[in-house]
Parts: C-alpha cells; structure tokens; sequence
C-alpha cells in the first residue's frame, strides 16, 4: 500500500531565540489545516513532531483540527528524525538560534564571547538568511543539507513497513529539514517555507519515495 507524508513546517513564531511557543494565529492556522486535512482522509491521520515546543504545539493543533472535523488522529509523539541539523560546537550538539545567547544557553560554562570567537556560528549569526546560508555551506561542523536530505528519505521510506489502514502521516518539522529536501527535489535553494507548507511524499512498497514541494499549507 502506497504511503503518503506531509513534511510540514512549524506555526509562526515570532523569533528563533530559544524554543519559543507557536503564536495564537499560528496554531489558528495550524488548526484550519487539520481539518482540511481531515476532509480528504479515508482512514486514520498520524501525527508527529519534532522535539521543539514549536512543532509540538503546532501538530497538536493540528490533530485538534482533524478531530474536529470528524477525522480519527493518532497522536504518535515526537519522531527523532524531525530534529533540526546535527549542528556541533564546543563538543556540544546545539540547536539553531538566532542569537550568541541562546548558543551559549546550550553549552555549559560557555559564554557570548565564547560562541562569537567560533567563525561558523559568528557567521551564521550575521548571515540575513541563515537557513540558506547553511543550506549552501559546503562543510558545516555538522549536518549539511544532503545529510538532513537523506536523513529524511530514509526516514520516509521506512513507513512502507506500515501495514495499518492510516490514511497518511502528517509530519511538523522545521525550516532547515524541509529547505534541505527541497534542494535535493528541486536542484535549488527553496526559500524560507510558509507556515504549515513545506512537502508531499508518496512511499512505494518498496520504500522508494517521491516528493514534490507544496508552496502553500495543504
């Protein structure tokens, strides 16, 4: 049975500095996609999310939707392969931020001053768009984009192993996961996604996987 996946981007929040929460109009939308998913669903609807407080709220919102609009939701919890990039500094695996204090937030003993000496992260602090500034580098101290791409892939097409009746799996994740897929998909830098677009993925048997780019929330 074929499977189908919606790599999504989180609900709009009003900075990067930290894990910060989905804002009142992002979960509004996140809600409304819920149910339009739900109307086009013949079975279950699975969601899942990645560890951030952002993808978490906003894939409740989503199931919250699709409840409410008459769906069955399985709430699977939160999927490691939906993380950001495996980013490395000082020995420590850090998350994406927008500032030289949220770095410094995820090290101990670690300061400001510390991150700014670092020249990927003083860089990328600077980039105006970061995201693609990283989708572009071709060696960060870590993830680069062909990596999160196969991440992914991988990910995707182990759903093939799946042999219950669920209508498809809605997936939140972040702007780095779903601009690196887009690149492998489209041969260039998407650009920042809306909130709640991002890509489709048909899964064969055979967990070959197809995806295609959607330019605005399903």
């Amino acid at each position: 049975m074929t499977q189908r996946l919606f790599l999504l981007r989180h609900g709009e929040v009003t900075s990067h500095r930290g894990d910060v929460p989905v804002t009142e109009e992002g979960l509004q939308t996140a809600t409304e996609v819920g149910r339009r998913l739900a109307r086009g669903a013949e079975g279950p609807i699975r969601v899942i999310s990645g560890e951030t407080r952002r993808t978490r709220d906003t894939a409740a919102a989503v199931a919250r939707g699709a409840r409410e609009a008459g769906a069955e939701v399985l709430e699977d919890g939160v999927a490691f392969a939906l993380r950001n990039p495996d980013l490395y500094l000082a020995g420590v695996r850090v998350d994406m931020v927008s500032s030289e204090e949220a770095f410094a937030a995820q090290i101990p003993g670690f300061t400001e001053a510390d991150v700014a000496k670092v020249t990927f992260f003083a860089e990328w602090l600077t980039a105006p768009d970061r995201v693609g500034w990283w989708v572009r580098h071709p060696e960060p101290p870590g993830d680069d984009a062909a990596a999160v791409a196969a991440r992914i892939r991988t990910f995707a097409g182990s759903l093939a192993d799946r042999a219950d009746d669920t209508a498809f799996t809605v997936a939140v994740t972040h702007s780095p996961v779903l601009r690196a897929c887009g690149l492998e998909v489209a041969g260039s830098d998407i650009g920042e996604p809306a909130w709640l677009a991002g890509l489709e993925a048909e899964i064969a048997a055979d967990r070959s996987v197809t995806l295609r780019v959607l330019t605005e929330a399903p």
